[in-house]
């Protein structure tokens, strides 16, 4: 098991259903949020990535729910990064509150063109940053 990243947030009362969880679709934004903090940690300026002809898509998302978190809950996000391959790379993110497993699942991220949308080799530097990352290869 490689380092772990992990975003913590607490949840907003908007962002609750009738029954008094989350609503399923805030999961895939909490996630959004957290590979974007990985990434400001982790690699640095977004921007200057897509800046420099890079651009990353998503390309695959699934979200397994097994409880729900509540409002005003810290949920913490682990980031472990499943694989690196040439022009993708799979995130397995696992929502938590405490010990408690909220959901998790499997996001598949596609570098790209920002230009062209085609599909690119995933640059050295980003590899080299994700590397420790790595949960399993």
């Amino acid at each position: 098991m490689g380092e772990m990243f992990t975003h913590r947030l607490r949840v907003r009362y908007s962002e609750c259903d009738q029954q008094g969880l989350v609503f399923n679709g805030h999961y895939l934004f909490y996630y959004d949020v957290a590979v974007t903090e990985l990434w400001r940690e982790v690699i640095g300026d977004y921007t200057a990535m897509v800046a420099s002809g890079y651009d990353l898509v998503v390309a695959e998302a699934r979200i397994r729910y097994r409880q729900g978190a509540r409002f005003d809950e810290l949920l913490d996000i682990s980031m472990p990064v499943a694989h690196l391959g040439t022009t993708s790379m799979v995130v397995r993110p696992e929502f938590r509150v405490g010990e408690r497993l909220i959901a998790d699942g499997e996001v598949r991220h596609v570098f790209i063109d920002p230009e062209t949308h085609r599909k690119r080799e995933m640059p050295e530097t980003v590899r080299s940053a994700l590397r420790p990352y790595l949960a399993v290869e």
